[in-house]
C-alpha cells in the first residue's frame, strides 16, 4: 500500500514540520499487523513529496483473528497487502497522527494556511467505480484524476480490476485532507477489515467534524464507514443532523462564526460560469451538447428561466449515469416536462436539436478528432444556429503549472488536442467568419497565472442578426 503527498507550498519541505518526519531520515514503525515506511522521493525548496509505504503482515493478521473462517485460504490469499483500505486508515492515524490533529509545534500558523496538495493512492479499492471516487472527493473541493488497473497488463483480454490509481488535487490544509484519506478510504473499499463497534462511530464523528455533516453524501459514507450495522447508521446520521442544524447562518461580519470557505473544484467552478454565462443570455431554450453525466444540467434545471433543456450525449452510459444523478424516476413532473435527455451525435443533423435560444458545449470539443472537427462546426453553427453559444475548453498554455503533469502530456488520454489561447482565438476567428457569429465576451475558469492564463478558457458566441 502506498500513499504519496506532495506540496509545491514554498519552501515545500515544511511538508516535514506538518508531518513530523523528517526529509532525511528514512523511519519505520511497528504497528500490530506489519510495518509502516515513511521517507521522501523528493524534498526541494519547490517541491516535496512525502510517501507513506505500508507492509501488511498477512500471517500475523490471520493468527489475531479468532473467528470461524469457512474459508481459510483467503486468510493467506488475498488482496490486503497491496490495497489501500481500512487498515491503511489505522496506518495515516497512528504514523501521522500529529498531523491528522491539526497539530504543529514548528509551524502552527501554516497548519491554519490551505497549501496547494495533492495525494496519490496507487491501488485503491473501490466497489461503485470511478463514479464513486468523484461523488465522494469532488464536493470536498478535489479535482479528482483517476486511472483503472487492468486484471493483467500482458493479458488484456482478461479485462479490467476494481482497483484504481487515484490522484486528489485542491488548496488545502494538510489536516483536512488526511481526515477525508481516513474516513473515506474504508468508504471506497466497501468494508472494514476490523470490528466495527461505538468507538467507531465516534473516530467517524471525530475525523468527520467540519465536512460530513456538508456533505452530500453523507449517509453513504456513514453507511459504508460504520459496516452498514443499521443502530450505529442511525446514531451517526442523528447526530450529523443535529449539527447541521446547528450550522450558524453565513454572516460576512461575525469572524467568529463564518466559515472557512473550502476549495472549489475547477469543475466546480466551471459549471457555475457556463451557468451564470447562460443565463446572461436571456435565454429560455438552453441545449446542451456533450452532456456527459448531467453535471451542468442539474445547475440549468435549478434555473427558472429554462423553460426548455435539451442534453444530448454520444454515451449511453453517460446518459445512464445522468438519469441516475438527476434522479429522474423521483423528479417532479413539472421539472421532468422541462428536460428532455437523449442519445445523439455531435456530427450529424439532428431535428431534436433545432431551434434552441442558447447551447453550452463544455469541456468537449478537444475530445474531438481534428478531422471532423469541421462537422461539428457544421452541425452547431450552420444547421442548429442558436442565438448564443457558451464554449470551453482547455488552456494548454496552463498545464506546465501542473507539476504531476508531464511535459508534452495531454490533461486526460481521450482528449485529441489541447489548445493555447492563441490557437483558440484562431479558431474562433474562423468559426464567426464562416457561419455568421461575432464575439460577445472570451473568459477564464479558474485562477488565473501570469503568462499562462486560467486552466479553462472560454467564450460567448452571439449570431450576428440578418
Amino acid at each position: 500500500m502506498l500513499l504519496t503527498i506532495t506540496t509545491t507550498h514554498q519552501p515545500a519541505t515544511d511538508l516535514g514540520y506538518l508531518l513530523y518526519k523528517h526529509p532525511d531520515r528514512f523511519q519505520t514503525f511497528d504497528i500490530s499487523y506489519g510495518k509502516a515506511h515513511v521517507f521522501y522521493t523528493e524534498a526541494t525548496a519547490e517541491r516535496c513529496t512525502a510517501a507513506l509505504l505500508l507492509e501488511l503482515d498477512p500471517v500475523a493478521l490471520v493468527r489475531s483473528n479468532d473467528k470461524d473462517n469457512s474459508a481459510p485460504l483467503a486468510q493467506y490469499v488475498n488482496d490486503r497487502p497491496y490495497v489501500a483500505s481500512s487498515f491503511f486508515s489505522v496506518a495515516i492515524n497512528q504514523v501521522f497522527g500529529t498531523a491528522l490533529s491539526g497539530n504543529s509545534r514548528e509551524r502552527p500558523d501554516l497548519v491554519r494556511r490551505e497549501i496547494p496538495l495533492e495525494a496519490t493512492l496507487a491501488v485503491v479499492p473501490c466497489r461503485g467505480g470511478d463514479e464513486l471516487i468523484h461523488k465522494l472527493f469532488e464536493p470536498l473541493g478535489y479535482e479528482v484524476f483517476t486511472d483503472r488497473h487492468p486484471l493483467d497488463p500482458q493479458f488484456p483480454q482478461w479485462g479490467e480490476s476494481r482497483y484504481w490509481r487515484v490522484t486528489v488535487r485542491a488548496r488545502a490544509r494538510l489536516t483536512d485532507l488526511l481526515s477525508h484519506l481516513y474516513v473515506l478510504l474504508p468508504v471506497l473499499d466497501g468494508q472494514k477489515h476490523y470490528w466495527v463497534g461505538e468507538d467507531e462511530l465516534e473516530k467517524l464523528l471525530r475525523h468527520g467534524d467540519g465536512w460530513l455533516e456538508e456533505h452530500p453524501h453523507r449517509e453513504l459514507v456513514v453507511s459504508r464507514y460504520l459496516g452498514r450495522r443499521r443502530s450505529l447508521v442511525r446514531e451517526a446520521l442523528d447526530r450529523l443532523r443535529t449539527l447541521d442544524d446547528d450550522l450558524p447562518e453565513d454572516d460576512a461580519d461575525d469572524d467568529e462564526v463564518a466559515a472557512t470557505p473550502r476549495p472549489v473544484s475547477l469543475g466546480r467552478q466551471r459549471m457555475d460560469v457556463v451557468t451564470e454565462k447562460l443565463v446572461a443570455t436571456g435565454a429560455g431554450t438552453v441545449l446542451d451538447l456533450g452532456c456527459g453525466e448531467g453535471k451542468l444540467v442539474k445547475e440549468l434545471l435549478g434555473c427558472p428561466q429554462f423553460s426548455r433543456i435539451l442534453a444530448m450525449d454520444v454515451s449511453h452510459r453517460a446518459l445512464e449515469i445522468a438519469a441516475r444523478r438527476l434522479k429522474l424516476d423521483r423528479m417532479a413532473p413539472a421539472k421532468r416536462e422541462r428536460l428532455e435527455l437523449f442519445h445523439g451525435s455531435l456530427f450529424y443533423r439532428d431535428e431534436r436539436i433545432e431551434g434552441c435560444d442558447a447551447a453550452a458545449v463544455v469541456e468537449v470539443i478537444e475530445h474531438l478528432d481534428p478531422e471532423r472537427l469541421e462537422a461539428f462546426e457544421r452541425v452547431l453553427f450552420g444547421w442548429t444556429r442558436p442565438r448564443w453559444v457558451v464554449l470551453t475548453t482547455p488552456n494548454a498554455e496552463y498545464n506546465v503549472v501542473w507539476d504531476t503533469l508531464p511535459a508534452g502530456e495531454v490533461r486526460h488520454p481521450d482528449h485529441r488536442f489541447e489548445w493555447s489561447r492563441t490557437e483558440f482565438g484562431a479558431w474562433i476567428t474562423k468559426v464567426c467568419e464562416a457561419f455568421g457569429y461575432r464575439t460577445h465576451e472570451l473568459f477564464g475558469v479558474g485562477v488565473e497565472v501570469t503568462d499562462h492564463g486560467h486552466p479553462t478558457q472560454g467564450v460567448v458566441l452571439c449570431r450576428e442578426e440578418s
